[in-house]
């Protein structure tokens, strides 16, 4: 089954741009309900996952077209919802693979064990193992940030301000609130994530233009800007 393919742009703003274009898209789209819930913006942790050999490092440094990325992801540092993600880039297009898994199932991950993955029925668990078992997909990095995220229904249209990028280095204690993180962007930077289907509205292209004229499109990594903080070449 094909994969259902979105286009993902990525800048660097201002602080004084977020803001700006925050105020603009609160009057014109609708706020996400995890943010509607958590007073306006929420937590994310995610615990990347790469092969023995940094597959999915190397592949972005070198700029390959098409390449998976690995990773478990908890909201607001609670383990309620848990997810194993696959993200796959298809030359300038993006899709994402979600599994909901519990606890125990996390914890087993975590600690390298894949047995019974290969037995579900979800395909993308099944991919976990097979690069748990052929190329030892372990976990290497915590990403940790916050997101104030805005929909509209044209085009899907998802547009996301990630703050506080923060790194936890060594660790892979995904469940634990109290593990050291470090800052790895300048306060002043927030990373904007544009997400639509095929093509922009023009209205919400126009109001991102307005707030944030000088903004460049960029090939921002969460995971690779953490991972070159720790010293990853």
């Amino acid at each position: 089954m094909a994969l259902p393919l979105r286009h993902e742009l990525k800048f660097y703003i201002t602080r004084t741009q977020y803001e700006v274009l925050s105020r603009t898209l609160k009057g014109a789209l609708k706020l996400d309900p995890n943010a509607v819930r958590n007073g306006g913006s929420y937590h994310i942790r995610s615990l990347y996952f790469d092969t023995i050999f940094d597959d999915a490092y190397y592949d972005k440094v070198d700029g390959v077209k098409d390449r998976d990325k690995y990773r478990m992801r908890i909201y607001n540092l609670q383990d309620k919802e848990i997810f194993m993600e696959c993200k796959t880039k298809v030359g300038s297009m993006i899709s994402k693979r979600s599994a909901k898994i519990t606890r125990d199932l996390a914890d087993q991950i975590i600690a390298g064990d894949p047995a019974g993955l290969e037995y579900t029925k979800s395909g993308l668990l099944r991919d976990v193992y097979r690069e748990m078992r052929t190329k030892l997909l372990h976990p290497v990095v915590i990403v940790d940030y916050e997101r104030e995220a805005y929909l509209h229904p044209a085009e899907e249209v998802r547009i996301t301000f990630d703050m506080k990028l923060r790194t936890g280095l060594s660790s892979i204690d995904l469940f634990n609130p109290h593990i050291p993180t470090i800052p790895v962007l300048d306060y002043d930077q927030t990373i904007l994530e544009v997400k639509y289907n095929r093509l922009l509205p023009p209205y919400i292209a126009d109001l991102l233009s307005y707030a944030c004229p000088e903004a460049v499109q960029s090939a921002i990594s969460k995971y690779t800007i953490c991972r070159r903080y720790e010293g990853k070449e």
